[in-house]
């Protein structure tokens, strides 16, 4: 079919939809929802047999959906309506939750059900649900719903139900009263707020929106910062503490709001920081385990981001296992992310982005060269989730490169200001895919699936489980390889090809070259990179849809 994709963002959810549908051979193009006279121009422009919203803030024209059949992604299970389906259920602790494709009529969500899916809620954050249960519930769906439509066979059900439809969830209702609520209701009210809006609460006379909270084993007076982390700062329940990892502020002097690590925005503020403490489950930490002669190395960044802390961090554990007595060394990222590159809200809060950008991009090349210097360990990524830009390229310099089916990738800078990249990518990239492959792929500014890199020869092996079991099954994967008599000859190509490529043309000289391009990025008089950070940190709304989405596409 010809499909139009109908968004608010081209997010993870509406990226995911984008490559089921083009790699089962539909022709696809995305408009973002700017207004109602460019979604007509869109619908003039594609002809689509069918339009998909699975991310809108607004209703679809009435004229729209009266001339084209339009299927909604609505993020709740049948009979619920509303703008703030996933916030409600996460914050009122529901059991399960669902997703249902939902035609568009004028009475909002209110239309036929032509697919549906249920699933059992996690304790988990709102946007850690939206990109796991959700987008695996929304693909099984639209799947079905898609075929009911080719078919002809028409909706599941006749309408959505007789409910009325729930308001969008106020600040008043996510307040958190201190001195009262324990913490698993403040917990509660973070997570479903998770991503956006966030709570809004107040710390020293300042208004903050509060993100990313995890439980703590620790006691104070309620409502008080009873300590700090690296990044995260501890505040007291009624009957406990949280770790906050994430506050989204306003700079002084400023209009623009920035989410950045809360010691980080408290420092900003102004704000006098509680004694350091050390208190596990803090967020944002590296995590190293052994598993006999493995070496497994977590690091569950928030966003994937890579701050200098974080990527320090990084690279000081995988130097201490590469230096150990273990065979092989496994890389899991975190569940939500392996990696999205440089923290560009880090960047964007500093006095000099250009010196912050340089830097790390330094720090996170340290990363990549200390996995490509363990030259007696059998190293492995692991993609659990989702990954972009550097992060995508850092994976790459492990020995093998897994990930988990329904993984999206982004291997390109070109969207952040047509960066040139670093990561040693200009090494990396040509041994998986070619010269004229790797010049292709960094042209490119879509997105791939884990099933597509594949087939491109980018990874090397597909995980069809969830993020947690997929690390299970890397690490029993693993220990197979090293139990086979092959593995010492495995090793000695690694270390001989190195070598080899190494006396062709060093390391240092790839870095050099690469850092030189970036260094005009970051500091010359092409300011793109700086304009597109401010924009996608600062969320500017988009003014039309890129030519690059705006095209039909088809790669089945």
């Amino acid at each position: 079919m010809r499909v139009l994709l109908l968004t608010q963002a081209f997010n993870s959810l509406s990226q995911r939809l984008w490559l089921e549908l083009t790699e089962a051979g539909h022709e696809v193009a995305v408009e973002f929802d700017v207004n109602d006279a460019a979604t007509r121009r869109a619908i003039d422009r594609v002809r689509p047999d069918l339009l998909l919203a699975p991310f809108l803030k607004r209703a679809i024209p009435t004229d729209v959906w009266r001339a084209l059949p339009c299927l909604v992604v609505h993020p709740g299970p049948p009979g619920d309506k509303g703008p703030s389906a996933l916030d409600r259920a996460v914050q009122e602790g529901a059991p399960e939750w669902g997703v249902t494709v939902v035609q568009a009529v004028a009475e909002m969500d209110a239309g036929p059900v032509w697919a549906h899916r249920r699933f059992p809620m996690r304790a988990a954050t709102k946007s850690s649900l939206y990109r796991r249960e959700v987008t695996e519930a929304a693909v099984s769906a639209l799947t079905e719903a898609l075929e009911r439509f080719e078919r002809g066979l028409g909706p599941a059900l006749p309408d959505n139900g007789p409910e009325p439809m729930r308001p969008a969830l106020p600040q008043a209702e996510r307040a958190i009263d201190w001195g009262r609520m324990t913490t698993a209701e403040a917990l509660a009210r973070i997570r479903a707020a998770d991503g956006m809006p966030g709570v809004r609460d107040e710390l020293e006379g300042h208004a903050v929106w509060l993100h990313d909270a995890h439980p703590a084993q620790a006691t104070g007076a309620p409502g008080a910062l009873i300590g700090r982390g690296d990044e995260a700062i501890l505040r007291a329940t009624a009957d406990g503490a949280v770790w906050i990892g994430q506050l989204r502020v306003t700079l002084p002097g400023e209009a623009r709001t920035l989410k950045l690590p809360a010691v980080e925005a408290l420092r900003l503020l102004g704000v006098a920081l509680p004694p350091r403490v050390d208190r596990p489950g803090e967020p944002s930490k590296v995590e190293a385990e052994r598993h006999g002669d493995i070496a497994l190395i977590r690091f569950p960044f928030h966003n994937g981001a890579m701050n200098l802390g974080r990527c320090r961090a990084l690279e000081a554990a995988i130097r201490q296992a590469a230096g150990g007595d273990a065979r092989s060394i496994l890389l899991t990222g975190g569940a939500e992310f392996w990696s999205n590159g440089i923290d560009l809200a880090t960047i964007e809060a500093s006095d000099s982005p250009a010196e912050t950008s340089m830097e790390l991009i330094e720090a996170i090349d340290d990363v990549c060269l200390a996995l490509l210097e363990a030259r007696d360990k059998w190293v492995v990524s692991l993609m659990r989730g989702n990954a972009g830009a550097g992060g995508v390229f850092m994976a790459l310099a492990a020995d093998e490169v897994l990930a988990r089916d329904g993984v999206v990738l982004n291997p390109h800078y070109k969207n952040m200001g047509n960066l040139y990249g670093s990561e040693y990518w200009t090494y990396l990239l040509p041994r998986r895919l070619g010269h004229e492959g790797a010049r292709a792929m960094m042209e490119t500014r879509l997105p791939l699936s884990a099933r597509g890199a594949l087939k491109l020869g980018l990874i090397d092996g597909l995980i069809e489980a969830d993020a947690d079991a997929a690390e299970a099954e890397a690490l029993s994967r693993l220990r197979a390889r090293l139990d086979d008599p092959g593995f010492a000859r495995d090793l000695a190509e690694k270390q001989a090809r190195r070598d080899r490529d190494e006396a062709q043309k060093p390391l240092a000289r790839y870095r050099a070259e690469e850092l030189e391009r970036m260094r005009l990025n970051f500091f010359g008089f092409d300011t793109s990179y700086h304009v597109a950070r401010y924009n996608f940190i600062t969320k500017v709304p988009k003014s039309r849809t890129p030519n690059y989405l705006a095209r039909l596409v088809r790669t089945g």
